[in-house]
Order: structure tokens, then sequence, then C-alpha cells
């Protein structure tokens, strides 16, 4: 009996958490610029948790420099990007502003000969992917893309692993939920407008697209369909509230997912995301951010393969090595965090099914 073969008899795996190491004191900084998302905090904590200095840090809006200055005390405010590149002593710059921005600053990060580290969605037009590309190319930076949604999941984290051992035999088909709440009331306006936001298979769908590669270990993808809807909202008609997408991979793995804006208040927190994985011998499902009914703040894993079935609680218990991992790669001129590669091709195959997408703005309760 293979290793694999009898990976699928039992349910008895265990988490292993990442024993990162991180870098030396005062050896990596960097810079934050632009802090339309909230996901900017996150990506400056990580790197920081992963020995990184937060140097400098800069926004047209002074209130969001205040409020990340409470949180990163360390950060001293810049008055311009300029000033950001033109120190020499900063390696990185991270960046979580509007996302039609995103590629013109990475550019300019990357003339200054400093790697950059977008928020997701790093581009929202197919030219700005490829000036990216032609400039890592010339360069030889790295342009980091922070996909938070498995990233900074650490059930799926073991997911990885599950995989890797054979658990659920050879992948099938990945299955992605994305649902948000809106809150529109707090959104800015920029938020609504298909130019700077990209579309929502774009924007959200962009996570789902690059777990469906990580999990299936896949190099490339086709797009068989895709929708993005404006459901709800006429009073803003450049905005999509709903998008799904079907693609299959080169390996010939099969990926559907769904994401919208319609997460209901009763929900205890921002979105009950999923992701189930199904192999030739068993299914995973990850249950990242809350499990519905029960006192759970999510991270829960379900395992069922020949062997059985099993849930596991992940919280502390698998780490997010990707921080570590990008802050050496910066540091050693290395690729152990994700490949370029990888990042590029999810964000071409997130423009393309957005570019493909049926779409349609819903009236009086009737579609197209």
């Amino acid at each position: 009996m293979s290793n694999a073969t009898e990976s699928t008899q039992h349910t008895k795996f265990e988490p292993e958490h990442h024993q990162e190491t991180p870098v030396k004191e005062n050896r990596l900084f960097i810079g934050a610029f632009g802090l339309e998302h909230g996901h900017i905090y996150s990506m400056c904590k990580g790197m920081k948790e992963a020995g990184a200095t937060i140097r400098w840090v800069w926004d047209e809006d002074p209130k969001k420099i205040e409020a990340f200055q409470q949180v990163f005390p360390e950060a001293s405010q810049a008055t311009s990007l300029s000033q950001i590149l033109q120190d020499q002593s900063v390696q990185m710059v991270a960046s979580a502003a509007i996302p039609s921005t995103r590629c013109d600053i990475g550019l300019q990060v990357l003339d200054a000969d400093k790697h950059f580290f977008s928020a997701k969605a790093p581009f929202t037009t197919m030219s700005q992917l490829r000036a990216a590309e032609q400039k890592v190319k010339e360069t030889g930076l790295h342009w980091a893309v922070f996909y938070s949604e498995r990233l900074q999941v650490e059930c799926a984290g073991f997911a990885e692993q599950l995989i890797d051992k054979g658990a659920i035999g050879d992948v099938v088909q990945v299955l992605g939920m994305g649902p948000h709440r809106l809150n529109i009331d707090q959104r800015p306006e920029w938020f609504f407008w298909k130019e700077t936001y990209g579309g929502i298979v774009c924007d959200i769908g962009s996570h789902q697209i690059e777990q469906f590669l990580w999990f299936a270990k896949a190099n490339n993808a086709r797009i068989l369909s895709s929708t993005a809807i404006n459901m709800s909202h006429p009073e803003y008609p450049e905005f999509e509230d709903y998008g799904d997408a079907h693609l299959v991979a080169d390996n010939g793995a099969v990926h559907y997912f769904r994401v919208d804006w319609f997460t209901p208040d009763g929900l205890r927190n921002w979105g009950d995301g999923r992701t189930t994985i199904l192999g030739t011998d068993g299914y995973i499902e990850l249950r990242k951010y809350i499990d519905i009914t029960h006192q759970s703040e999510g991270e829960q894993l379900y395992l069922v393969n020949h062997g059985g079935e099993r849930k596991y609680g992940l919280k502390g218990k698998v780490g997010y090595p990707y921080f570590y991992r990008l802050a050496h790669d910066v540091l050693e001129n290395t690729s152990n965090a994700m490949p370029q590669n990888h990042i590029f091709k999810a964000a071409e195959l997130c423009l393309l099914a957005q570019e493909q997408a049926t779409n349609f703005q819903r009236k009086g309760g009737e579609g197209v």
C-alpha cells in the first residue's frame, strides 16, 4: 500500500506549527504608503512580527496617519512617497492605496530599487499587470501581494499540510465562498466606481482564484464562465454586489467560487468565508472566520476521508509563515514566500474573469 493510500485510511493528522525565524533586528525597514484599506494593518503587523521595522507612513488623510501611528508609533510621518523612496535604508514599501493606483505606486517603488508589498487586488487592468511583470523582469525585485484569505488563515495553512500528506488524495475541485458585509455608509466614493475598484471578481474574487491555484498545485487555468452583477444597489450603477466564476486548471482540477456583499447583520462577523477542497479520497472544509451557531471565532477545519470524520480547531496552532518568509526573501534575494509567477497568474486570471463576466443591473426583480 502506498503512503498516499495509507494517508487516506486515517484522520490522525495533527497540525504542525511553523517555527519561523524572524530577521535580525534593525535589518529590514519598511514604509507604509496609502492607508485606504484596513489590510495595511495586517500587512505591517505581520512584517513587524517577522522582525521588520515600520519606519515611515504617509497618506493624504492625516486622520489615517494618526490612527496608523497609534498602532505603529515607531513609524514617522513622511511628507510624500518620494521621501520614503529616497530613504536608502528602506528595502520595501507596503501599500493598501485605492486599487487602481496600486500598480503605479509599485512601479515607482521598484524604480527606487525597493521591493513592493501590495494589498489585493494588485491590479485593475491588464495593462497594469503587464507593466508590473516587465518591471519585475527588469529589476529582479519582489512584487508581493497580500492574499489574506489564505495567508492569514491558520486552517488554510493546515489544509495545505493535509494535501501535502495525501490526506484527501489528489485535488479534484476547490469550492470557495467569500461573502462580505457591505457597511455601505462607511464606504468611500471610489468603492462604487468600476475604474477605481476593478469589479467584484477582480477585487474579492482575487482571494478565491489565488487559493485555488495554490491548493490544486496548478500553474494556470482557463475561465469557463463568470458573472458580475448589481443585484440590489441600482443607486450605484457601476457597483457589483454579486460575482462568481468557474475555472479549470492546467492539471484538470476544477474551481467554482461565489463572492458577494450580502452578509446579514445577524452574523457575528463580517463574512462566513468557507472553502471546500474535494480530493479523490476525501474532502476538507474550512470555516475560516466563524462556525455558525457554535461558540467559535472560526479557524475550524473539517476532514473526511476513508478513515472517518474529524474536526480541528486551529487557532494558534499553525501560525502565519508567509511574513517571515517574505522578510527573508527581501534580505536574502530568495523566493520562498510565494513564487512571483503564481502571484501574477492569480492576478491575470482575476482580470480575465472580470473582463469576461456576464454583467447586468437587476431592476424590478428581473435580470437580463
